[in-house]
C-alpha cells in the first residue's frame, strides 16, 4: 500500500497513509516484501475513497503529477506517454482500417487520448467500473480534457464484462487498460481465460485485434503475471505478439500482449508509414524501430513465456504484489 512519509534523511521517517496526512515529503510503494520505492513529493493534491478503489492525486518532484489507486502509482504526468503509446498505437497501426474500439477501464483518459489521434476512428467506447475515478479524473488531469470532449468518445460507467456481454457490436480493436490483478482488486476477473475466449473474443469483428495491459515485465518480475496473461491468451487466438517497455515512474520494464486470429507481422517501414498517414502529431516514444525493439524480449524472459503453464482462472489467478481495497 501506497504512504507518505516524513523523513530525516535517514530512513527512519514516520509514516502516515495516504488518507491519513495531507503535508508530506515522500511517497513509498511496497514492491515486494522486501523492497519498497519511494520519491519525493511537493504535496498531496487530493485523496478520495469509492466503492472500489482508494484514490490519491500526487504532485511528485521527479514525475510531476500522479495518479494512485489502491497504493499502485497508475501513471505519471511525465512518463505516462510511454505506456500509453505502447499500449494503444501498436493495435490500431496492426489494423488495417480501424473505426470503432473498446476501452475496458481506461478511466483517467490517456488511452481515449492516444486513440482519437488515429483518424481512421469513428467511435471510441470507454468502459470503466468506477465513476469517481473518473470524474476525479476529469477534474484533475486537465491533459486529457480534449479527449473527453471529443464526440467520438461516449464514456460508460459498467462492469467492462457486463458491458461487452449486453452488446451487440463488434469491434475493430478492444482495449484492455485494466487495473493491475491485485488481490481484493476489482479487475483481475477480466484477465481470464474465460473472459478471453466468451466474453472479449466474440466480440472482435473477423480481423480484429485484442490489446492488455500485462503488468510488470522485468527479468525478475515477469513471472508475477505477466507471463500467465501471455499463456492465456495463446489458448484463445492464434496470432500472440508480447512486448515491454521501461516506465521510469513505474520502476520496472512493463508489459503488453497483442492477440488476434489474423497474423499481425509489419515491417518498421510499413509501421512508420501508417504512423505518417494516420496519427495526428507525432510519437514521443514509439516508433517502428522502438516497436521491433520492444517485441524483442530478453532470452531470460522469451524462455519463461515459452514453458509458462500457467492459464488465469478465476480459481487459480495470480496476482501483483499489494491488495486491493476488498481484500
Amino acid at each position: 500500500m501506497g504512504e507518505v512519509a516524513l523523513s530525516n534523511g535517514k530512513g527512519n521517517g514516520q509514516k502516515y497513509s495516504l488518507n491519513g496526512y495531507r503535508k508530506s515529503c515522500w511517497y513509498e510503494e511496497e514492491i515486494e516484501d522486501n523492497l519498497r520505492w519511494c520519491f519525493a513529493l511537493n504535496s498531496i493534491l487530493h485523496t478520495g475513497t469509492s466503492q472500489y478503489q482508494d484514490i490519491a492525486l500526487l504532485d511528485t518532484k521527479p514525475f510531476g503529477k500522479a495518479l494512485v489507486i489502491d497504493g499502485k502509482l497508475q501513471s505519471a504526468e511525465t512518463d505516462e506517454f510511454i505506456y500509453h503509446e505502447c499500449l494503444v498505437h501498436p493495435p490500431l497501426l496492426h489494423h488495417p482500417n480501424p473505426k470503432n474500439v473498446f476501452i475496458m477501464g481506461g478511466g483517467e483518459g490517456s488511452t481515449a487520448r492516444e486513440l482519437l489521434r488515429h483518424n481512421t476512428i469513428d467511435k471510441v467506447i470507454m468502459c470503466d467500473i468506477d465513476e469517481e475515478v473518473v470524474d476525479f479524473c476529469k477534474s484533475y488531469l486537465v491533459a486529457n480534457s480534449e479527449a473527453f470532449h471529443d464526440p467520438r468518445l461516449k464514456v460508460i460507467i459498467n462492469d467492462a464484462r457486463a458491458e461487452l456481454e449486453s452488446r451487440e457490436e463488434r469491434y475493430d480493436v478492444i482495449v484492455g487498460d485494466l487495473a493491475d490483478p491485485i488481490d481484493g482488486g476489482p479487475c483481475y476477473k477480466l484477465y481470464t481465460k474465460s473472459f478471453y475466449e466468451f466474453t472479449v473474443k466474440p466480440r472482435l469483428k473477423e480481423g480484429g485485434i485484442f490489446v492488455t495491459q500485462a503488468g510488470p515485465a522485468g527479468i525478475f518480475s515477469h513471472t508475477e503475471v505477466f507471463s500467465s496473461i501471455y499463456n492465456t491468451l495463446r489458448q484463445v487466438f492464434k496470432y500472440i505478439v508480447p512486448y515491454t517497455a521501461h516506465i521510469p515512474s513505474y520502476a520496472d520494464i512493463w508489459g503488453w500482449v497483442m492477440a488476434s486470429d489474423s497474423p499481425t507481422d509489419l515491417s518498421v517501414e510499413e509501421l512508420d508509414h501508417r504512423m505518417r498517414q494516420r496519427i495526428k502529431g507525432e510519437n514521443r516514444y514509439l516508433d517502428g524501430k522502438t516497436f521491433s525493439s520492444a517485441s524483442t524480449l530478453s532470452k531470460v524472459v522469451r524462455r519463461s513465456l515459452d514453458n509458462e503453464t500457467h492459464v488465469y482462472r478465476e480459481e487459480a489467478a495470480r496476482f501483483i504484489h499489494g491488495h486491493g481495497k476488498q481484500a
